[in-house]
C-alpha cells in the first residue's frame, strides 16, 4: 500500500512536470507561463487586458477544496467565500482565461491523480483489511413494507 510519502512524491513530480516541460507542448506552456509572469512585472498595462471577474467554483469534496485553495495561494490568487456559502464553494477574482490556463488546468491534473490515489487506497482497505470485494452490483433487492 502507498503511504503519505508516496503521495507527496507524486504531487512533487506533477508540479515538476509543469515546471520543466519535457515535451514541446509542455515547453510551450512553460514559455506562455513565463510570458504571463513577465507581463505581470510590466509597470504599464496594455489596453487589451482582460478585466478581472469573480468566478465561483463548486467543488465535489473538502479534499478538492483544500487542493484548489493551495494552488490559488501558490499562484498569488486570494480565494474567499461569502457568508452562508457551502464549504465546497470557493470564489476567486481573476482574469478568467489566464486562470483557466494555469490554476484550473493544474487543479484538474492533480485532482485526477488524488482521486486515483484515494480509489486505490480504498480498494486496498476493502480487499485486504475487510476481506471483501465491496461489489455493489449484486446487492439484495428488498421491497419496502414487506
Amino acid at each position: 500500500m502507498r503511504n503519505q510519502d508516496d503521495i507527496r512524491d507524486k504531487l512533487a513530480k506533477l508540479e515538476a512536470l509543469f515546471a520543466r516541460g519535457a515535451t514541446p507542448g509542455e515547453r510551450a506552456a512553460a514559455g506562455a507561463a513565463l510570458e504571463r509572469l513577465q507581463s505581470r512585472l510590466d509597470i504599464g498595462s496594455s489596453p487589451h487586458d482582460e478585466p478581472e471577474i469573480e468566478l465561483q467554483y463548486s467543488l465535489p469534496d473538502v479534499w478538492a477544496v483544500r487542493l484548489f485553495v493551495a494552488l490559488c495561494r501558490k499562484h498569488d490568487v486570494k480565494p474567499y467565500r461569502y457568508p452562508r456559502q457551502r464549504r465546497t464553494t470557493v470564489m476567486v477574482r481573476v482574469e478568467k482565461s489566464s486562470f483557466e490556463r494555469t490554476i484550473a488546468r493544474e487543479f484538474q491534473t492533480l485532482h485526477r491523480e488524488l482521486t486515483i490515489y484515494f480509489n486505490d487506497t480504498l480498494n486496498h482497505l476493502i480487499a485486504n483489511v475487510m476481506k471483501s470485494d465491496g461489489d455493489d452490483e449484486n446487492l439484495e433487492q428488498r421491497q419496502i413494507g414487506k
